[in-house]
């Protein structure tokens, strides 16, 4: 349990700006204490309060089924399956065993098989309706009728984890952002075996430590990646079965991998008859009542976190996914939409009032901090990420700091900046000092991800950075003997915008799938509008394994730039240092570990003899984004070494470096040892 003063003290020395708040942010520590004692009524701890996937939903034990449901506006329920022939049976009538609206019925073990399909009947007053249970942990669709039923689940060898005590390393994170279903290069949806034996070698190969799973949470419609989520409790059978995933992420675990999951606690679909609203009859069950249960923009369900049973589902989901996939933590999606009334949408955030008005839901800051505490408690290694646009403070400090226990916060104005730059502004007038700004503005004391591109950038509707880049160049012109002036943009840029935003990263970085080849197609799932087509919905990793193309050299070069970052702790360092920048001139000059970065972004200009001041030595190329092996000019010869010059010119004796920095290319400078 907390001390709210010491806690209080933290986080206000953590940020002076703070200060004027310090009533409120009292408030929130005190709330978040208070629901902590009423959740666990001061005789267990949250991570034994977040059990609720122990008690609710089908399980067999002690030689019988036992299923139990949450619905307290329901007169009555039954199952109903292929063991009732999908009839109401007064044998399989759930009994209402307390106030609070808990059902069971336990049954003979005979009754049910492994594989058998079930669902609930529910009655309330006024009407009736087919549901399937909220804490179900197998779904499944039927291919011809494509209805949805829960699925009983007991195979007769339970899967054996190879490696059951794998720990997170304390290493910063590079993440590669991951769907399975889009994974493959044929025009289907992928398996977590395919994923295993095809996607989960090219990851290891590509240095990357930490893969974050998309769209596991079952969800009824595909297009929606993921983020409609209808039974909390389910990995999507659509890419398998339970223990398919449990060997992907177990064989990840067995080349030292982190494997986290987005979760989605910020909404619920809208289905009713697949998901959980208005599952006992009422819209307010799990939701908020009226228009506030309703996101408009996002078309779904707002939790209610205020609610008792609320917290105990969404606390205990956290707790089910680590304990029965060990996954090593989450991404956090949306919770803006849940930190504010307004969602976030059209504000923009401009001063602290911005976080402390009105407008926040301060049962949602607690519910997340209550989140942080369940999942740290069970493993203290685990990795939470907050995805917020607002820029709230505290996210990523300890709860017992007077934070929300998060352990990053993703640098989520850098891809939209990389956006405006690449879309509106002509290369020449790229202004350096408001790229540094950009690539570095974040808060110091909060761990932070930083990327250029996520899945986000590349769906539908958007466009991917290297087809901002290249335009529809990059379906002609791309092979290694082509000759275009478009391309030779494109590629050089592609390697110096993601380096730069690797090497300014607060504490990791990451990638989405594909992009690191600059994958030349956005995302689009089979719809009624492109004719149910998967062409859009795969990665065509065979661009990137031909040679004659120019993919292939974008691939070497990622690989290169991970591989520097981690040979190097690069992110564990302090944070980069400004040495220069001349927005004039395009460049920008920063040391981080030790090593020297140079950046000539000028789109035309190749600086000869240019003279930087460093510390006095001696310097080794270690990278160049414009060797041949990485589709540049190679202009440049392969581990050149550099000497500082004494200069006192200024009545002061400094050393410069005098480089000759080709146009649109970085190169990565390592002090060498006397």
């Amino acid at each position: 349990m907390m001390n709210s003063q010491k806690a209080l003290q933290s986080i206000l020395d953590s940020d002076p700006f703070l200060r004027p708040y310090e009533k409120i942010l009292q408030h929130r520590i005190n709330k978040i204490r208070e629901k902590e004692i009423e959740l666990t009524c001061g005789e267990m701890s949250l991570a034994d309060f977040a059990s609720g996937h122990e008690y609710f939903g089908l399980h067999f034990r002690d030689n019988e089924w036992i299923f139990r449901e949450w619905a307290p506006n329901a007169d009555k329920i039954y199952l109903i399956g292929n063991m009732t022939d999908w009839l109401e049976k007064k044998a399989f009538s759930l009994e209402r065993i307390d106030e609070d609206g808990v059902w069971e019925i336990r049954l003979p073990a005979a009754t049910l098989e492994h594989g058998d399909l079930y669902r609930l009947r529910i009655y309330w007053h006024g009407g009736e309706g087919d549901r399937i249970p909220a804490y179900a942990r197998r779904v499944v669709q039927d291919p011809v009728t494509l209805i949805f039923n829960a699925q009983a689940w007991h195979p007769s060898s339970p899967y054996r984890w190879k490696h059951p005590d794998f720990r997170c390393s304390s290493d910063s994170l590079f993440i590669y952002e991951v769907h399975v279903g889009m994974a493959q290069e044929e025009e289907k949806i992928g398996s977590y075996r395919e994923f295993t034996t095809r996607i989960l070698p090219r990851i290891i190969s590509a240095g990357y430590n930490t893969i974050q799973l998309m769209a596991i949470q079952e969800h009824p419609y595909y297009g929606s990646f993921g983020y409609h989520v209808s039974s909390f409790f389910a990995a999507s059978s659509r890419f398998g079965t339970p223990e398919d995933l449990k060997d992907l992420i177990d064989t990840a675990h067995d080349s030292g991998i982190n494997v986290i999951m987005d979760i989605v606690h910020s909404h619920a679909v809208c289905n009713e008859v697949e998901g959980i609203s208005r599952f006992d009859g009422t819209l307010y069950q799990y939701f908020h009542d009226e228009s506030r249960g309703f996101h408009d923009a996002w078309d779904s369900r707002c939790f209610d976190y205020g609610k008792h049973q609320v917290l105990h589902f969404l606390l205990s989901n956290c707790r089910f996914w680590l304990d029965e996939y060990h996954f090593d933590g989450f991404r956090f999606d949306g919770i803006t939409s849940m930190l504010y009334l307004h969602h976030g949408l059209g504000k923009a955030f401009t001063s602290y009032d911005d976080y402390f008005g009105n407008s926040v839901d301060e049962n949602a800051t607690t519910y997340l901090a209550l989140a942080n505490m369940v999942i740290h408690d069970i493993r203290p290694d685990a990795l939470t990420i907050a995805e917020d646009i607002s820029g709230m403070p505290g996210l990523a400090l300890p709860v017992s700091e007077g934070g929300t226990g998060f352990d990053y916060r993703f640098a989520m104005g850098i891809p939209d900046y990389w956006i405006r730059l690449t879309k509106d502004i002509r290369d020449e007038d790229w202004n350096m000092g408001h790229l540094w700004f950009e690539l570095t503005n974040r808060r110091y004391t909060e761990k932070t991800l930083s990327y250029a591109e996520s899945h986000d950038q590349a769906l539908v509707g958007d466009q991917t950075l290297i087809f901002r880049l290249i335009g529809s160049n990059m379906y002609y012109n791309m092979h290694i003997q082509d000759q275009n002036i478009g391309v030779d943009r494109g590629i050089a840029l592609h390697k110096l915008i993601r380096l730069i935003t690797m090497a300014t990263a607060g504490n990791g970085y990451l990638n989405f799938m594909g992009n690191e080849f600059g994958h030349p197609e956005w995302i689009d799932f089979p719809r009624e509008g492109n004719a149910w087509s998967y062409k859009h919905s795969r990665r065509q990793w065979h661009l990137a394994d031909d040679t004659n193309l120019m993919y292939h050299f974008l691939l070497q070069f990622d690989h290169s730039m991970i591989a520097l970052a981690k040979n190097f702790h690069l992110l564990e360092s302090s944070w980069p240092r400004l040495m220069f920048e001349h927005s004039a001139d395009k460049v920008i000059v920063f040391e981080r570990a030790g090593l020297i970065f140079v950046f000539n972004f000028h789109p035309t200009i190749s600086h000869l003899d240019y003279r930087l001041e460093a510390p006095a030595g001696k310097y080794k190329m270690i990278l160049d984004s414009d060797a041949l092996e990485y589709g540049g000019h190679g202009r440049l010869l392969p581990n050149q070494y550099h000497l500082t010059l004494a200069d006192d010119s200024r009545n002061e004796k400094r050393h410069l470096l005098s480089l000759y920095i080709p146009t649109r290319t970085a190169i990565v400078l390592q002090p060498v040892l006397k």
